[in-house]
């Protein structure tokens, strides 16, 4: 199974991914947590790194090549020997990111980043077995983020008009794609049962 937990930076993306993670263990589960576009993967990594904490100001559209390449990366050598064996898949963002962050907010054409992304990932990829976004207000959003710190990546550190560009993406791709939306507002715990009634 290869699920996908979406949504602006201040969700608590990761937090859940964690929670099913140990949920699916105890259940006996092979279980692989990505963490896109980043993951357990050095060239991953490091294009995940040359984009968002370098200082390098890329044309938007290399942002989703770049984003991209690592996902093939991932996806390749990570999550397909996991499904192959039968064993679970969940990531922390997908490509819906892009749509939100380089399609709404840096303005690529949506239709340019969905071509790219069938083209070199898998229909498996393009539509996972579950998908959710996250969603908080704008307050609670800001609010996490001021206790993780000063916001260091390229993206969490732009202007509230390009956040609120992103912000405003999720609910479109929720439609456009059938993904659940979950009210993250709440405790760890509540957001996590929410997530757990829909397995």
């Amino acid at each position: 199974m290869y699920i996908v937990i979406e949504g602006q930076d201040g969700t608590g993306k990761s937090t859940q991914a964690r929670l099913l993670e140990e949920y699916y263990k105890a259940a006996g589960k092979e279980v692989v947590v990505m963490d896109e576009p980043d993951g357990d993967l050095p060239q991953a990594h490091d294009l995940h790194d040359m984009i968002l904490t370098r200082g390098y100001d890329f044309e938007p559209i290399s942002n989703v090549i770049l984003f991209t390449a690592a996902r093939v990366e991932l996806w390749k050598k990570i999550a397909e020997p996991v499904l192959a064996r039968g064993g679970i898949v969940i990531s922390a963002r997908n490509w819906w990111s892009t749509l939100a962050y380089q399609g709404y907010g840096e303005g690529v054409s949506r239709n340019k980043i969905i071509k790219l992304t069938k083209e070199l990932l898998l229909e498996r990829y393009v539509h996972p077995d579950r998908g959710y976004i996250l969603t908080v207000s704008d307050k609670v959003r800001l609010e996490r983020q001021k206790g993780r710190g000063k916001a260091t990546e390229t993206f969490e550190a732009k202007p509230d008009e390009f956040q609120q560009k992103v912000n405003a993406a999720y609910p479109h791709i929720a439609k456009e794609f059938d993904v659940k939306i979950i009210d993250a507002s709440g405790t760890i715990e509540e957001v996590f049962e929410l997530i757990k009634a829909t397995l």
